[in-house]
């Protein structure tokens, strides 16, 4: 199978380290034209002089602050560009208990990650609708599927993310665009150090036990490879992909205990 992506355009979110860059690197690999958007130019510079290039790739990057969907969006639209590809990914809520959480931190996420999402996928759509042609994958967490204990925020705003994905799935079906979510489990991946280590001081267990314990949760007894979950938001965003929609596909080696 042939995920040759040669022509066309993907924007990616949170595209400087874990799963963002895993997904810019293998966008490009197929032959994409990779626009990164995140919040830190340095970092951008560094990545767009790592993304593959057969020689006529056009790849650039958006500054941006997931903090303020408005102007994340004016940014992407600034570009000019009409991208076939989204890929909503941006960090999570802090963790902890959701009795615990103060109301504005629900706030703070929906706008993050939800309003976010929204813009940015406003701001591409007429693009997609023109080429007959969309993919919008959001990265979001096996959290949609089976809440994780200590995540209360998180929970319950990637709930909102995933219901979000499926509404507009059903909507934009009839143009050739496609509106799936990747699930990732614990991925090798910097949140998921600052997890690890969150638990070890409120546990009083050594960062290696913890981390030896969230791995042995899944079947496959290790963490993801930012990479593994990358594969599959690639294929998501190909013609392969084309009748494949609404969907949730978790990335998390088995972990996850609903069908």
């Amino acid at each position: 199978m042939k995920l040759n992506l040669t022509n066309k355009n993907a924007l990616v979110c949170g595209s400087t380290a874990g799963i963002g860059l895993a997904t810019a690197m293998g966008l490009a690999e197929e032959g994409a034209n990779v626009t990164l958007a995140a919040r830190t130019e340095e970092k951008l510079k560094n990545v767009i002089s790592q993304l593959p290039n057969n020689g006529s790739q056009k790849h650039s990057y958006v500054v941006a602050d997931f903090t303020n969907p408005q102007e994340v969006a004016a940014a992407v639209s600034v570009t000019g560009n009409v991208y076939h590809i989204l890929i909503n990914n941006t960090g999570g809520p802090p963790g902890g208990p959701i009795v615990d959480a103060d109301v504005t931190a629900f706030a703070k996420a929906f706008t993050q990650h939800l309003q976010t999402n929204h813009l940015l996928t406003q701001t591409v759509l007429p693009g997609m609708k023109a080429e007959g042609y969309g993919r919008i994958i959001n990265v979001i967490s096996t959290s949609v599927k089976q809440p994780l204990d200590g995540l209360g925020v998180s929970n319950t705003i990637r709930g909102a993310v995933a219901n979000w994905s499926k509404t507009m799935a059903n909507e934009l079906g009839q143009y050739g665009i496609t509106v799936n979510n990747v699930l990732p489990g614990a991925t090798a991946t910097g949140r998921l150090s600052e997890i690890i280590e969150n638990k070890a001081k409120k546990t009083g267990k050594s960062i290696e036990e913890v981390s030896q314990t969230m791995a042995n949760a899944s079947p496959a007894k290790r963490f993801a490879k930012p990479e593994e979950v990358a594969n599959a938001i690639v294929f998501l965003a190909s013609e392969a992909a084309s009748f494949i929609n609404g969907i949730n596909v978790p990335v998390d080696g088995g972990r996850t205990k609903s069908l």
